[in-house]
């Protein structure tokens, strides 16, 4: 049976700390709804309304796009392990980019990473847990680190080169604020 909370509890929070990955949906107003999942340890709870995650470059950047638009999104974490357990933070989400306040306020909370290209924050305005009774139950083998591999051997200027060739507009055309970066 579903239950919602107002904010995360010590609980919740201990459950996240043990995940391996999230997914993150998020959307405009319009257009397509985005889910993306995440990996390495990059995701954060800062308080119990507030939450933080390292965004690393890739394809797309549409998280940014619909923060930009209006910023809602829904974070889940799902367990794979022997207790079963949904949970769904849902809010809306910032973009803190290199320079700007948001990024040097958030940054200190992650390790240094090849990639990273913005910090997403995120504001919970509700919690959702439900069973998972539905959810495979699976075992970590290890992190793949194909993405961090990828940038390290690049180097941050083709990185950048490639945030500025490939991450400007979402899949429907939406600005994500990348040409907007401070540096």
């Amino acid at each position: 049976m579903a239950k919602f909370f107002e904010a995360l509890d010590d609980k919740l929070i201990a459950f996240i700390a043990k995940q391996p990955m999230f997914f993150i949906a998020s959307a405009a107003a319009a257009g397509r709804v985005n889910l993306s999942p995440k990996g390495l340890d990059t995701f954060k709870v800062l308080s119990p309304l507030r939450c933080a995650y390292l965004d690393v470059t890739g394809s797309g950047n549409e998280t940014a796009a619909h923060a930009k638009a209006g910023g809602r999104a829904t974070i889940m974490f799902c367990s794979f392990s022997r207790n079963p357990l949904v949970l769904r933070l849902y809010g809306g989400t910032r973009v803190g980019r290199r320079g700007d306040a948001l990024w040097e306020e958030l940054i200190g909370h992650f390790a240094p990473t090849a990639g990273a290209r913005q910090v997403i924050a995120f504001d919970v305005e509700s919690v959702q847990t439900a069973c998972g009774f539905g959810v495979p139950l699976m075992t970590l083998e290890r992190e793949r680190t194909t993405l961090i591999d990828t940038w390290t051997a690049k180097g941050e200027e083709a990185t950048a080169d490639y945030r500025n060739r490939k991450n400007l507009v979402s899949i429907d055309g939406l600005p994500t604020g990348w040409d907007e970066t401070v540096t």
